[in-house]
């Protein structure tokens, strides 16, 4: 963490004075000098972004563009959204059902079902 003026100190030393015991504690196990309490959280854009840098909702609309009008519904489309940004994310229960449904869909081809 880069050096404080100190007014961002004080400030910071009244945060920490103002937090519950736990969060202290964490803190100080962390070390208190490390700690910034002034990191701006990330944008939410920039959680849901694949390897490449592109959005989630520009994937799903991209897939959702190779599609004609009567495959799809709002629910299919919804669904697109949910599984992009789930997958993006890392999400376990979405790679899990990418997963089974990979799966599932070799067992049907190979005629094993």
């Amino acid at each position: 963490m880069g050096r404080l003026s100190p007014e961002e100190e004080k400030r910071k030393k009244e945060i920490f004075e103002g937090m519950w015991a736990r969060s202290k504690k964490k803190i100080l196990d962390k070390g208190y000098d490390n700690w910034d309490p002034f990191l701006q959280p990330n944008d939410p854009i920039d959680i849901r972004v694949d390897q490449c840098r592109h959005a989630a909702w520009e994937l799903a609309k991209k897939f959702l563009q190779t599609r004609s009008h009567d495959e799809y519904n709002n629910d299919y489309g919804q669904g697109v959204g949910e599984i992009c940004t789930g997958i993006i994310s890392g999400d376990d229960r979405y790679r899990a059902m990418y997963e089974f449904s990979c799966w599932y869909q070799g067992l049907l081809k190979n005629g094993k079902l």
